[in-house]
């Protein structure tokens, strides 16, 4: 029998109760020592609690990892504090809620590091412009980690994992996509080591492979998932051969044993990058026997079609969730969706975050 969006999924440790998940969307509203606003994410994601599950904005998982002004952090006593009031709130109405763990690598400017260079696989530099609290600024080269500070890297996962299992999250995904640090490890124009972690494709995989173990071995293999982009270039990230090295990638998971794979794919249309550049999906779902989740550009019909034929076993929407807190029941009765307002995106206020209407109100 074919699934649907509405039919019950399980994630590993979590049973969910539709395939309509909650893509990751980076929204702001922390404040200082990137603590999150506890009071209005707690509003917001309790809103989206009908998601089969929401993958919580990326969280930086140290202040060396984190490039964003206003994003928030899982590294330290008053992030995870402020945390678990917004995982109350989610499972208080009924909802699961996991935290994707976040290193940006070379996509930190100074300005967050005091000075300090960036750091990634090796010593290149991003294209565009960086997010500051001063504005937009020049990408500056990074810094190539030295072979012995990895096991520091691969420490600072575990313990964001652990801060987030102490928050109360129901688990969480390891941001190894969109050009961020291990995405810059994973691909050939951005990985040049000569080392152990650089050249083929099995070294450069190998920080994905110990980082996933780590967090496996530290919280649970039920609780830890895995987000990757694999086709096309992504915030100057691209690789010469994305079916062999993304296969071997999810081969890796496979061994591993993860809850779940999420892939963002780049389609040859959309707002948010486009490539020609085919899907690797149909390749990673021979390989990848554990639940495989697809996201970018979906809409109902696509969603449809890509669970009919066993491609995904179920779909995580991102921007349809900015403005439809209520998006598991719009697709349910074809309702339509509330456009968002980009200037809102990033604000530091409940305008644009938690004031977006339910269907019930829309109609009222």
């Amino acid at each position: 029998m074919t699934a649907t969006l509405f039919d019950p999924i399980t994630l590993g440790a979590i049973n969910a109760p539709n395939r309509i998940l909650m893509a990751p969307l980076t929204r702001g509203r922390s404040e200082g020592e990137h603590v999150p606003l506890s009071d209005l994410k707690a509003e917001y994601y309790s809103q989206r609690s009908s998601a089969g599950l929401i993958i919580a904005e990326a969280t930086g998982i140290s202040q060396e990892g984190l490039g964003w002004p206003s994003a928030p952090g899982i590294w330290s006593d008053a992030q995870i504090t402020a945390w678990k009031p917004v995982t109350q709130a989610v499972h208080d109405a009924g909802g699961r809620i996991i935290l994707q763990l976040w290193h940006m690598g070379r996509l930190v400017h100074p300005d967050f590091l005091g000075g300090a260079p960036c750091v990634s696989a090796s010593a290149t530099t991003a294209p565009g412009y960086a997010h500051t609290a001063e504005g937009k600024k020049e990408y500056t080269q990074a810094r190539a980690l030295d072979i012995s500070e990895i096991p520091r890297i691969i420490s600072d996962y575990v313990k964001a994992a652990k801060n987030a299992m102490a928050a109360g999250f129901d688990g969480v995904q390891i941001h190894a996509a969109n050009g961020y640090l291990i995405d810059q490890f994973l691909r050939d124009n951005t990985n040049l080591r000569t080392d152990d972690y650089g050249g083929p494709i099995e070294n450069r995989i190998r920080l994905l492979r110990e980082v996933t173990q780590a967090v496996v071995d530290a919280i649970g293999s039920e609780r830890t998932s895995v987000r990757l982009s694999p086709n096309g270039e992504t915030q100057g990230a691209d690789d010469s051969n994305p079916v062999a090295l993304f296969t071997a990638a999810a081969a890796a998971l496979q061994d591993i044993g993860i809850a779940f794979l999420e892939l963002r794919e780049i389609k040859p249309y959309g707002n948010f990058g486009q490539t020609e550049v085919p899907r690797v999906s149909p390749e990673i779902r021979k390989i990848f026997k554990g639940p495989l989740v697809l996201n970018q550009e979906y809409t109902k019909e696509l969603a449809d079609a890509d669970l009919a034929s066993g491609l995904a076993d179920a779909i995580s929407f991102g921007r349809p969730y900015i403005s439809n807190p209520d998006l598991v029941e719009r697709l349910r009765v074809g309702a339509e969706l509330t456009p968002d307002n980009f200037k809102t995106w990033y604000a530091p206020a409940a305008e644009g975050y938690t004031d977006y209407p339910f269907l019930n109100q829309a109609d009222a």
